[in-house]
């Protein structure tokens, strides 16, 4: 069995940051996923899917997301329910994230720093967690590691690489 969505869309407002009793942070928000086509009146349309993240995704999506920012998420679905105050049993269905990546720079938003129309490198730091021991929390090591140089700068000169070095 599979449980994996992966979205990128705008946040439709900032994030809300809360604590459990315990002490974990949990971050809620809502992402609108544009769809791939138009409605009846021409104009295109959007799903307005609810986020929840926990830990310590939770406080970097707080301090780094803001509204109208656009965001990829990788999570699973998850579907909750209760009991509200008039005794009707109500049913929720949200996104558990464990993986948040900024796609773009808060700069880019506010109309500095963008030329020619490329898309940049968010400054703030692209981040997966809470969950999934395996995966690791290094998705953005090329910047911690900037000081070595790269092996395949060759200014456009052949490498020299053995039949041996090669694993197939």
């Amino acid at each position: 069995m599979l449980n994996r969505i992966i979205l990128i869309g705008r946040l439709t407002r900032d994030p809300e940051l809360r604590y459990t009793p315990a002490g974990v942070a949990v971050t809620q928000f809502t992402l609108a996923v544009d769809r791939n086509f138009t409605g009846q009146n021409g104009e295109r349309e959007a799903d307005f899917i609810p986020v929840v993240t926990w830990r310590q995704l939770a406080e970097t999506c707080a301090n780094y997301l803001r509204k109208g920012r656009l965001t990829a998420v990788e999570g699973r679905i998850q579907v909750r329910n209760y009991e509200n105050n008039e005794g009707k049993r109500v049913y929720v269905t949200e996104v558990i994230a464990d993986n948040v990546r900024f796609l773009e720079s808060s700069q880019s938003r506010e109309g500095g720093n963008t030329s020619s129309g490329a898309s940049s490198m968010p400054e703030e730091p692209a981040y997966g967690g809470g969950g999934n021991a395996g995966r690791g929390n290094n998705n953005n090591n090329f910047s911690r590691n900037n000081n070595t140089q790269d092996p395949f700068s060759g200014d456009g000169k052949p490498i020299d690489i053995s039949d041996d070095d090669l694993p197939f």
